[in-house]
């Protein structure tokens, strides 16, 4: 978590020279995404680079900003805005974002432990919550 910025910034840098088609979560093995939301304050698009958990046709996220205090920004843009744009390798898909509560978001909880065991330490140095979202393929 101490090495967010750079990851970042690295991440951003890979994005923009092989067009979409490589970020530093890929080349570690694990499944990526550019997420695109609408500025929930500008309503201007705003993308990042984000590990996601393949279930089943849909995406799912944690907005963990890594292990930080605050909420990430994309989540609030997600809550504001929920129709969005994930990009797999490139390519867009228009999703649908919903936001998981109560025993839907214990049970997603334990399936992405099960993923990823680090999202457990990112909510202890968080001291909040997770959030949890689920994003939908919209047909068209």
């Amino acid at each position: 978590m101490r090495t967010a910025r750079f990851v970042v910034w690295a991440d951003k840098k890979l994005h923009k020279a092989f067009g979409g088609r490589v970020s530093l979560v890929a080349l570690a093995g694990l499944p990526s995404l550019r997420l695109t939301t609408t500025g929930r304050k500008s309503g201007l698009p705003r993308s990042t680079n984000l590990l996601y958990y393949p279930r089943g046709a849909d995406f799912v996220l944690t907005a963990s900003n890594w292990g930080r205090p605050n909420d990430p920004a994309w989540a609030l843009n997600l809550r504001a805005h929920p129709r969005c744009e994930v990009a797999l390798a490139g390519r867009p898909v228009d999703v649908l974002a919903r936001e998981l509560h109560a025993e839907e978001y214990e049970r997603m909880w334990g399936e992405l432990l099960a993923f990823w065991p680090g999202y457990a330490m990112e909510q202890r140095e968080a001291a909040r919550p997770l959030p949890v979202f689920v994003l939908t393929r919209v047909a068209g």
